[in-house]
Order: C-alpha cells, then structure tokens, then sequence
C-alpha cells in the first residue's frame, strides 16, 4: 500500500494512495479524501463490535475506505503524536487506542491480559492484530522500536505502544513500595525474549496528571 507520513513526530498524518484498494480505520481518523467512498460497518460483527469497545478500548464501529481507480486519503489519530507503519507478517499485541488503520484482511480481536494488565493500569485487555499486511498504529509522543535478542528491557507500562508475540513479559514494581510511590515512577512491564517493543516517548497518564495538576484548585 503506497503510503507517506507527514509532520512527524508531534502532529503525524497518515496520507494513502489508494488504486482500486480497501483499507479499514478508526472511526473519527478521517482528515481528507478524494475518489474515495466511505462504509461503516462492524468488523467481525456484532459480537466483535462490542468485544472491540468495551474490552480492547477501540470504537465498536470501523470505517471501510475503497477506491475505485485512483484515490487519496488522509488518517490521523485524535491526540498528538506520531505514527508507525509495521509490515505485519504474524501477530503482535497492542495497547488499546494504538490501532489506526490497516488492510482489511488484518484480524483485530482482544487477548486476555490477565490481572498483571489490570494492575498496570492498562486494563485487562490487549488489543490482538494477525495477519499479512499495512498495519499502522498510532502513539503518543515519538515512538520507537526496540529489538530484543534474547535480552530483557524494562519499560513503564503507560509508554507501551506494541510489542510481539513471542515476547514474554511480567509486570512488577520498580523497587520497593516505598520507591514506587516516592519516585514518582509507576509499575513496569519486563519483556524477555527475541522480537520487538514499540514504545512512546510520552505518557497519555502522565500528561493528564500534569494538566490536572494546573487546574485551579476549589477552596
């Protein structure tokens, strides 16, 4: 799929130049198009529909954008950062809010992530991307990949954007409770193994609790 992203990496959006092809996005993703058509529909269903909203944190619906010759379309996530294009081959697993968009023939469904996810304070489910194809994902901040070669990374669970299959990972403290709380760094996600880690250099948490820390405060 012939692709470019532009105004990286604060304000990135996606531009895609389709010929008689279909892609499929998150609702709301639209910035522009020409010779395009547009179709909402729920991917895998009703039941995949709402696994999609209320477990993996994604819309329930999706938009289907074809063409027929030649079209143009531009896609950009709803808060500022950059974006990734990843030639899937396999599955990954993604933070929920990260999918922007991809082939249609990409399979978007959740994994159970186990209690470990929910005390991370990133819920307890993962978003599951498989298949062959353009997959793009979205984040907040810069992202980045880290390769692991049977090696261990440590990295705060609110700066995860993806991370592959064969990982294994385990979410624990930094240091003691007394660390934890005093040092102002949360819980953190220790991947072992061989493959790939997508992280954001910015925290959507850590941001929020900064703006709310200007907020006025009520007598």
């Amino acid at each position: 799929m012939r692709h470019r992203i532009v105004s990286r990496p604060s304000y990135s959006l996606l531009e895609l130049q389709l010929e008689n092809e279909e892609v499929i996005a998150e609702t709301g993703a639209m910035v522009y198009m020409k010779n395009v058509e547009l179709k909402t529909e729920m991917k895998g269903g009703l039941f995949g529909g709402l696994k999609r909203a209320f477990l993996g944190g994604e819309s329930f619906f999706i938009n289907r954008f074809y063409s027929k010759g030649k079209g143009l379309l531009g896609l950009a996530p709803a808060y500022s950062g950059d974006i990734i294009h990843i030639p899937l081959s396999g599955r990954i697993y993604a933070q929920s809010g990260a999918f922007l968009a991809s082939n249609p023939e990409i399979e978007i469904d959740t994994k159970w992530g186990g209690a470990k996810t929910f005390f991370a304070g990133e819920g307890l489910f993962l978003l599951k991307l498989e298949g062959a194809g353009d997959l793009f994902l979205s984040s907040f901040g810069g992202v980045e990949k880290i390769e692991l070669n049977d090696e261990s990374l440590v990295v705060d669970t609110g700066h995860i954007v993806a991370f592959d299959e064969g990982l294994k990972f385990k979410v624990k403290r930094v240091g003691g409770l007394k660390s934890t709380i005093l040092s102002g760094e949360g819980l953190v996600a220790e991947f072992e193994g061989v493959g790939n880690v997508w992280i954001q250099t910015r925290s959507i948490a850590s941001y929020v609790g900064w703006l709310a820390s200007l907020m006025p405060k009520r007598d």
